[in-house]
């Protein structure tokens, strides 16, 4: 049999491929699913360097660190703070941030205990900042100052062979202190006990006075299974207030 020339070769190939369109070609690969990131949130700019000191502590008083409830600022700054870390959220790292918000963390070390790396990750890759909730969360005001002193040096010397930073700010537990807790927390090197303006709570802002957030408000909230619904809610409510997020430990540099 005669050879095919190079003529009918190139008809052959033509009718093969045709035959295969006909038939349909091999479908293509699916496309890579889209990576998820979750809900939107209100996103806020950083109206100056966060990091950068714009107001210092004010000076102890007799052997007593100050008592911190609202920042002085004329400014439309607001500051969001979170206790505790019971439950530690794996949604947090994202809002966080997706929000380019750095809130405060209030620790206590029971609840850190076998999850260090994860506030470390908020620390790191959120720019959070870690501070003192005592060791086991008592009702400090009326304990013996050896009662306080361990649960706030406890739990300072733990952050710091942690995280490398020793704590300047505490929180007492349920915002109950007296004068004894206030020398104890000096003696264990904080600076400042700082308590709180407004609550966030099952998803809702619970307010002192009025109804809007004010300039140097402190926010609380807690690592609950609740921890989207409240964070969005305090983002939310900032955003529509006209208020700006910063980092706390600006405003109570030692």
């Amino acid at each position: 049999m005669r050879p095919l020339s190079s003529r009918r070769m190139l008809v052959a190939s033509v009718l093969a491929l045709g035959l295969i369109a006909a038939c349909g070609a091999p479908p293509s690969p699916p496309a890579p699913p889209p990576t998820p990131t979750g809900p939107p949130v209100p996103s806020f700019e950083a109206p100056y360097a966060f990091g950068t000191p714009q107001a210092k502590i004010p000076p102890p008083e007799h052997g007593l660190i100050p008592v911190v409830k609202r920042v002085h600022t004329d400014k439309p700054y607001v500051f969001i703070t979170i206790d505790d870390g019971q439950v530690p959220h794996p949604m947090a790292l994202d809002l966080m941030r997706r929000s380019k918000t750095r809130p405060t963390l209030f620790l206590t070390d029971r609840y850190v205990e076998g999850h260090r790396g994860y506030f470390k990750d908020l620390r790191d890759q959120a720019g959070a900042t870690i501070e003192n909730h005592t060791l086991s969360h008592p009702n400090l005001r009326g304990k013996p100052y050896e009662v306080q002193h361990k649960e706030i040096c406890g739990a300072s010397d733990a952050y710091q062979r942690e995280y490398g930073k020793r704590p300047v700010l505490f929180r007492p537990p349920y915002g109950n202190y007296d004068d004894t807790t206030r020398k104890a927390a000096a003696d264990c090197g904080i600076k400042a006990l700082v308590l709180w303006t407004e609550t966030i709570n099952d998803g809702a802002m619970q307010f002192q006075t009025g109804t809007k957030l004010k300039p140097g408000d402190v926010v609380l909230m807690h690592f609950r299974k609740t921890f989207v619904e409240d964070y969005t809610a305090f983002l939310t409510k900032a955003k529509e207030d006209g208020m700006t997020p910063v980092p706390l430990e600006d405003f109570l540099t030692p």
